[in-house]
């Protein structure tokens, strides 16, 4: 087994004092840890990392069938070179799904972020990958929220203090993602951080994921049956600072290798705003404020903060279905101030 190199938390830990005390450390020091003990064995996961072997062996043309490009909430297959993540493609190809729900006729949107809301694509020719990933999806979302509760308590708040931003079911949005091998280092996905509360990540043996921390790149090997956890910018945002959102990325695996990952990101619902919890004293003074960037600004409205995320990263479906004059005006009106000018440039807000 690889040796960790984040913190490790254990789930089963979190109902004593002495576990939220290293829960709070890994997610304010680091913003990065493995989570082991959340109830999904490792043969599980297996299953899952195997399915996802078997949709990306698909053919070309049974994986278009269920292309992005058909999707104006972005679910559905990248193929190689379809996403961006800081102004560059990234070397991957992936399959995204989010919640399951009846897309919102244009006539009725009154915000921009309302067009995220759809049905997901799922391929004719794999009839078992819809229950599949809904199944994890859903114990993914159980242990997300779970979570979230046990981050709050650790914060010295009423560990539900954030539920009335989930509601009955949290904002999700998952990913199978192949990297292909490449002949020299090459960008898998680019540095970034997760615009939502929480991002659990399912990997294969193979390393690529590295998270910086203090100026330094530090590999993320795998560990059997541990998830990778990073908090998002949603929490980042909600304790002031204390809680970090850490940059991080992968590089592509050697030629010859193929890795394999399922991430699973789970934000508030769409239309809520994320208050800034009343943390006790000792922890507020140490919260510094979010932090800020001039070309991504986190906005506490979450559909919005979401939704620019897309609109960057999936060029081609923005252009398709944000660039009529009905998408383009609701984005005038909730993005003016932001530097948003680098989505489209055949249609600059």
């Amino acid at each position: 087994m690889n040796a960790p190199t984040l913190p490790v938390i254990s789930m089963t830990a979190l109902e004593s004092e002495s576990g939220l005390a290293e829960l709070r450390r890994a997610a304010s020091d680091v913003g990065f840890f493995y989570l082991v003990d959340h109830g999904i064995s490792h043969e599980s996961q297996q299953d899952y990392l195997r399915l996802s072997r078997e949709f990306f062996q698909l053919s070309v043309q049974q994986k278009q069938s269920v292309d992005m490009i058909h999707s104006p909430h972005f679910r559905g297959y990248n193929a190689m070179g379809s996403e961006m993540t800081a102004g560059r493609l990234d070397a991957r190809e992936q399959f995204d799904w989010m919640n399951e729900e009846q897309a919102i006729p244009d006539s009725a949107l009154s915000q921009p972020w309302q067009k995220l809301i759809g049905p997901n694509l799922w391929p004719t020719s794999m009839p078992g990958l819809k229950p599949s990933l809904t199944k994890l999806q859903d114990q993914l979302s159980d242990i997300t929220v779970n979570l979230l509760q046990r981050l709050c308590a650790s914060l010295g708040v009423e560990a539900h203090a954030l539920d009335h931003t989930i509601g009955k079911q949290p904002y999700t949005h998952a990913k199978l993602i192949r990297y292909p091998g490449q002949h020299r280092p090459q960008q898998g996905v680019g540095a970034h951080k997760d615009p939502g509360y929480l991002t659990l990540v399912m990997q294969d043996e193979q390393s690529g994921l590295k998270v910086e921390r203090n100026g330094q790149w530090i590999a993320v090997e795998p560990i059997p049956g541990a998830f990778v956890v990073n908090i998002g910018e949603l929490l980042e945002l909600a304790s002031n600072g204390f809680l970090k959102a850490t940059n991080h990325k992968v590089e592509s695996p050697k030629q010859g290798v193929e890795r394999y990952s399922i991430a699973f990101f789970m934000a508030a619902q769409l239309s809520a705003t994320v208050p800034v919890l009343s943390l006790p004293d000792e922890l507020s003074a140490r919260a510094s404020g979010p932090s800020a960037d001039p070309n991504n600004p986190l906005l506490t409205d979450v559909g919005n903060n979401v939704l620019k995320g897309r609109l960057r990263s999936h060029t081609h479906v923005t252009r398709r279905y944000y660039c009529q004059q009905t998408a383009r005006t609701l984005l005038a009106n909730s993005f003016a101030q932001l530097p948003i000018n680098d989505i489209c440039s055949e249609c600059t807000i």
